[in-house]
């Protein structure tokens, strides 16, 4: 992409607070983007093949509230990343992330975060620490277990579909505040599902089509009643 393009772009996001450039083929994080670090309220730069995030300009941009890389070849997130106070939506979907940084619990404002389409083999311990994050997608990843962490999330929606779940801790019913959990097409027995999801939590939307059992064996077991009353009362509150 030619400088002068790439310039007009730097123009604009200066008047606008926004710099969108999808789809250019960009292997590494525009550097012109550091006269901007007090600007911008928006980046994204998804559909490129960026591998990395210079983590000396990443950390700067202090009115940051919105970042997506979505479809890029990220494998690192710098620790600078966390920096951003202002931020609270990240979107992440179809990288190739392992895990996030150990300073990831300091974004204190994101409210959602998306990383579907990547490679975490467990569900991140640093997500607990987040007391606004309201939804988490966590899709198409690799996690097999999730551990009794679990309970201490704050989040109203969170979505693990298609990962290789067979275990699930009791303490997903302690989320205080999660109302949709989305479990379909992992590795779960019926057994392994904590019926208190059912009898004693504030789930009222559990999605587990594509796992080792029928729904119809679901809907016997103890405690269905109980959120079957909450699921219809949720639902006729949005009717």
């Amino acid at each position: 992409m030619g400088n002068s393009a790439l310039r007009a772009h730097v123009e604009t996001a200066q008047k606008t607070g926004v710099f969108q450039l999808k789809d250019r083929g960009l292997t590494e994080f525009p550097s012109d983007l550091q006269k901007l670090t007090s600007n911008l309220r928006t980046i994204d730069l998804s559909n490129n093949k960026i591998e990395s995030l210079p983590p000396l300009l990443i950390g700067k941009f202090t009115l940051l509230k919105s970042l997506s890389l979505n479809n890029n070849k990220l494998n690192i997130l710098p620790d600078e990343l966390c920096n951003l106070k202002k931020l609270d939506t990240l979107s992440l979907n179809n990288n190739h992330l392992r895990e996030l940084p150990s300073t990831f619990g300091q974004l204190s404002a994101l409210k959602t975060l998306s990383l579907s389409g990547n490679q975490l083999g467990a569900l991140p311990p640093q997500l607990c620490s987040l007391p606004h994050l309201d939804v988490v997608d966590l899709s198409k990843n690799q996690i097999r277990s999730i551990p009794d962490i679990v309970g201490e999330l704050q989040v109203i929606e969170l979505n693990l579909n298609q990962n290789q779940i067979s275990q699930i801790s009791v303490k997903i019913s302690c989320c205080p505040r999660l109302k949709v959990l989305r479990l379909e097409e992992n590795c779960l027995e019926l057994s392994m599902l904590p019926q208190s999801i059912l009898s004693d939590s504030q789930i009222c939307l559990l999605a587990v089509e594509g796992n080792l059992f029928e729904i119809k064996k679901l809907r016997e077991l103890e405690g269905y009643d109980k959120y079957m009353e909450r699921f219809t009362a949720t639902k006729k509150k949005f009717a």
